[in-house]
């Protein structure tokens, strides 16, 4: 019986040769002493009275013909036969990192190939599984899943939702018996699941406890299990949800699951965040110019919706270059019919009213100051009101002699139709030609209902030719930057990311909403592509009003921009957002390379989290106070992994107009210390009392 080690920086995947597939049999630090069958020994599963004669192992792929009673790993038929199939399998270990399995049914005629891989600098584990038909009668595919097991003290789940405006929510509960289930079927990978799961030792927290962090890289449905069987085990399976029908393999095609990513940390959320960073900057993300530095935007939406002025576009770009905007994007609104979100979706001509001298008036105006230019685009999208519908009502994605609901006044553009791929792809190619636009906002504001191409449901060919249409445009323009948008996060993951540079991830520009939502998405996504920008004084979707400090301090630790009409606002605002406009440009080298981290908090009333270069020796952070404190004196604020012996200067970059009263601050809030990494780690820093939804930045440098 064949055993396979696979280890990376600092965990270690052990598998054992089954009868039929690989098992699990450990996943967790790394194993740095003997690997032999001694092991299976030590850790051999006793078989219980009333069961079956012969221990059942969880696989990669559980079988139900094996006796694996759960949720199996493929289901699927062959005209109601060939339903159970039994594989025979051969492994190979490749080097100490990946295994890659091959498995047959002869009798069912089918074979399935699996890929596991352990990637040893960031220890992220990438799982793929694929499925062949054989036989010369089709294979109806109605399940593919990816299977990982977990430890017996794994008993606490954090997973994520949310809605419009208010993604990325938290949410604990306990692992116990039975299975939870998440699915998502609208067609996207949605606002409401996020395609993630957390699970480990119960109460987990940043710096404490063994976590395994799960990401499935797709951007359709998904279905995410997670069980715990009568005989205590545990288990995590992930697939791609597949409709009625949606997959029917004639012979000799296959079925790909897309990935799952997965990892191990021993010490918390912290590691594990620090773990899918590290494997996002090193293997998904793609910038055309790779030292560059993310460019500050200004977005017009919120500061001119529809009311297209190229002349007061030109006085919007001209004060934007002067707060130190890097990049100027037009939103909505710019092509013909679009005079409001009920028309013109479909119809990619520029409106020659709306700009009669051409867009290159503005974009040579942009670019005359010293800033990129870039367009908001809804491609997948048609709303009945446009020239396109009009013309073409066929090229709906939908069941024929049916009517769908629309949603935001549009239907969705059957993309698997060659005739719609083909005119969406001249339409984006010819603008990009046309003019010097360097970056794309790509929106797309619905899900899919009655998701059906010639009569068959398709929200997987939907999907996957959808990354077709952005690998092309890709192709023919390598040095565009696109950003993902789907009314917010409605399409945020690695399989997108992998084609985009940025995601915007929520259209609430709120203040104290967005300090809720950026530390969960930061869980597993660095902040260089999480898209952060300072709205208006009054929240467009909240109605909340924050002051600017507390709004620009939000806005830092990501990709940063701005939200408005800077015409509109009073010169000493303008001067408010070029202070933190400059503020971010001087820490961005920090925070979109070093290591994010959040901190302990004494109650639930505040937060603290930073980022922080450990070579470097500087790190800046944010304590941010949601609500009314829950005691008279906050805590301390205790930062990590500093140098214990070195000394750091403490500064304040940032603090809030302090309204409660006072009578004394602490005293390092008022003048510059020099204090040890022991001390800063052990004792931390006392607080001020602060207001409900103000922050305070710090940093801290190391002293040579």
């Amino acid at each position: 019986m064949s055993l396979f080690h696979l280890f990376g920086r600092s965990s270690s995947l052990l598998l054992k040769q089954t009868n039929s597939l690989p098992e699990v049999i450990y996943w967790g630090a790394k194993l740095n002493g003997p690997i032999d069958e001694a092991l299976l020994d030590a850790i051999s599963r006793p078989v219980p009275e009333a069961s079956l004669d012969e221990d059942v192992p969880l696989t990669l792929c559980p079988e139900a013909s094996e006796g694996w009673f759960s949720s199996p790993g493929l289901e699927g038929n062959r005209a109601g036969k060939d339903w159970c199939p039994s594989f025979t399998a051969n492994a190979t270990l490749e080097g100490h990192s990946k295994l890659i399995v091959e498995a047959v049914d002869s009798r069912a005629e089918l074979a399935l190939s699996l890929s596991v891989s352990l990637d040893e600098a960031s220890d992220v584990l990438t799982l793929q599984s694929k499925v062949t038909n054989h036989g010369e009668q089709a294979y109806n595919l109605q399940r593919l899943a990816l299977t990982l097991p977990l430890p017996a003290y794994c008993d606490e789940l954090l997973s994520l939702h949310g809605r419009w405006t208010k993604e990325f929510q938290q949410h604990r509960q306990p692992l116990e018996r039975g299975i939870i289930s998440q699915e998502n079927r609208r067609g996207r990978t949605s606002h409401q699941y996020f395609p993630g799961a957390i699970i480990g030792s119960k109460g987990f927290s940043h710096q404490v406890g063994e976590v395994f962090g799960f990401h499935f890289a797709w951007s359709g449905n998904h279905r995410i299990q997670s069980g715990v069987k009568t005989d205590g085990r545990r288990w995590l399976q992930a697939e791609e949800l597949l409709l009625s029908g949606e997959v029917r393999l004639a012979k000799g095609e296959s079925y790909q699951t897309p990935e799952l990513m997965a990892t191990y940390a021993s010490t918390g959320l912290n590691a594990m965040s620090a773990n899918f960073h590290h494997y996002v900057r090193s293997h998904i993300l793609r910038f055309p110019e790779a030292d560059k530095a993310r460019p500050v935007h200004l977005n017009t939406w919120e500061g001119i919706y529809f009311d297209h002025d190229p002349a007061y576009i030109k006085q919007m770009a001209s004060l934007a270059a002067d707060i130190g905007v890097e990049r100027f994007i037009i939103d909505d609104g710019w092509f013909i019919g679009r005079e409001h979100d009920k028309a013109g979706l479909g119809d990619w001509f520029l409106d020659s009213q709306k700009y009669p001298q051409g867009l290159d008036e503005v974009i040579n105006h942009v670019h005359a100051l010293g800033m990129e230019f870039g367009l908001w685009f809804e491609p997948e999208m048609v709303n009945p009101d446009s020239n396109l519908y009009r013309k073409h009502p066929e090229w709906v994605l939908g069941q024929a002699g049916y009517q769908q609901k629309t949603g935001r006044y549009q239907y969705v553009l059957d993309l698997q139709n060659p005739q719609v791929f083909a005119y969406l792809l001249e339409r984006l190619d010819s603008l990009l030609s046309e003019y010097a636009i360097a970056y794309i906002k790509w929106d797309m504001n619905r899900e899919l209902v009655q998701p059906s191409h010639l009569g068959e449901a398709a929200v997987h060919g939907q999907t996957q030719a959808f990354y077709a249409l952005v690998d092309e445009l890709a192709k023919r323009h390598p040095e565009l930057e696109i950003e993902s948008c789907s009314s917010g996060g409605g399409r945020i993951d690695y399989e997108v990311l992998k084609r985009s540079h940025r995601f915007w991830l929520s259209d609430s520009n709120d203040a104290l909403e967005r300090q809720i939502m950026q530390p969960a998405m930061l869980y597993f996504f660095p902040p260089e592509v999480m898209g952060s920008h300072i709205g208006p004084a009054h929240s467009h979707t909240t109605y909340r009003q924050h002051s600017i400090g507390f709004r620009g301090v939000t806005a830092l630790v990501g990709h940063m921009g701005v939200e408005l009409d800077p015409v509109a606002v009073d010169a000493k605002e303008r001067e408010q957002f070029a202070h933190y406009i400059a503020l971010h440009k001087s820490l961005r080298p920090l925070l979109h390379s070093g290591t994010f981290h959040q901190l302990n908090a004494s109650d639930d009333s505040w937060q603290a989290y930073g980022v922080l270069d450990q070579d470097k020796g500087e790190g800046v952070y944010w304590a941010v106070q949601l609500s009314m404190p829950a005691y008279t004196l906050p805590g301390r604020l205790k930062l990590i992994n500093l140098q214990p012996q070195a000394l750091y200067k403490v500064e304040v970059l940032d603090k809030p107009d302090f309204k409660h009263i006072m009578k004394k601050f602490p005293n390092w809030l008022e003048k510059t210390c020099l204090l040890s990494g022991e001390s800063l780690m052990n004792l931390g820093l006392q607080l001020p009392i602060m207001d409900p939804e103000t922050a305070m930045l710090i940093k801290v440098t190391r002293q040579a």
